[in-house]
């Protein structure tokens, strides 16, 4: 799991090979014009979705992981206070892994939680586990999807 700041992004370009691109999209989209949806970058090997939602107390928030895509989530505006536990730490799960949905929940409590203001982004790896969504009131943000 990394967080840091848009300004930093060029930092971690080099880890995929198209991390590059989808910090490349942020600099020339203006992304709080885009309605809530899905918008493809480099078909299914790099999109993001843009979410305007009501925040949720870290209680209604559950842990979740992903096996084909690492995640950058990017808080736009909101401050998504977001879980974090290390997969192999998770033991509860509710349900098998849905390798449609590329999604697993878990009932595992997050060890941490990161504070994510605009600006801020967080990558999530396969092996990260992570809660998003808590906040008191509304969040908009970006994630962007890439294959791994």
């Amino acid at each position: 799991m990394i967080l840091s700041t848009l300004s930093q992004s060029a930092r971690y370009a080099a880890l995929h090979p198209l991390f590059a691109r989808a910090f490349e999209y942020i600099r020339d989209t203006d992304l709080l014009a885009l309605a809530p949806g899905r918008y493809p970058i480099v078909g299914e090997q790099l999109f993001v979705i843009v979410e305007n939602i009501a925040g949720r107390a870290r209680e209604a928030a559950q842990l979740e992981c992903h096996r084909r895509y690492i995640d950058i989530q990017l808080a736009l505006e909101g401050v998504d206070e977001m879980g974090w536990k290390a997969l192999v730490d998770c033991t509860q799960p509710v349900g098998d892994y849905s390798a449609e949905k590329d999604i697993q929940f878990f009932h595992d409590m997050p060890a941490t939680w990161i504070a994510t203001p605009p600006g801020a982004f967080c990558i999530f790896f396969p092996e990260d586990a992570h809660a998003p969504l808590v906040a008191t009131d509304n969040i908009r943000k970006a994630i962007f999807k890439i294959a791994v």
